[in-house]
């Protein structure tokens, strides 16, 4: 969706956009120069009206709510890898990597 649709659907003004996308809050993909927002966008700026509107939580806490955010996106994509790696191995690397991570997860 364009600026216009985007701030219209999350009742937000230009210059509060403007500010979470200068805070790297929100990351817009741009195309001819022109923003463009995805559904990730539409939830990443929910959760910021619910932070600040919500709980009171200020810039401080938002940007670290933030980082917390893209930290564990992250996180998950590397465990999709790992996955993957683990996926390709034969029958008995398998069986011992998970025996591995089980002995890990019970601490």
């Amino acid at each position: 969706m364009n600026d216009l649709e985007f701030r219209l659907y999350s009742k937000i003004d230009i210059a509060q956009l403007d500010l979470w996308i200068e805070q790297g809050w929100l990351i817009p993909e741009t195309s001819g120069g022109k923003r463009q927002f995805r559904d990730a966008d539409v939830a990443r700026a929910r959760l910021i009206l619910d932070l600040m509107g919500n709980m009171g939580v200020n810039e401080a806490g938002v940007d670290i709510v933030m980082e917390l955010v893209d930290e564990l996106h992250g996180l998950r994509g590397m465990m999709g890898k790992l996955m993957t790696a683990i996926g390709k191995q034969e029958q008995d690397v398998q069986r011992r990597l998970f025996e591995s991570l089980e002995e890990i997860d019970r601490f």
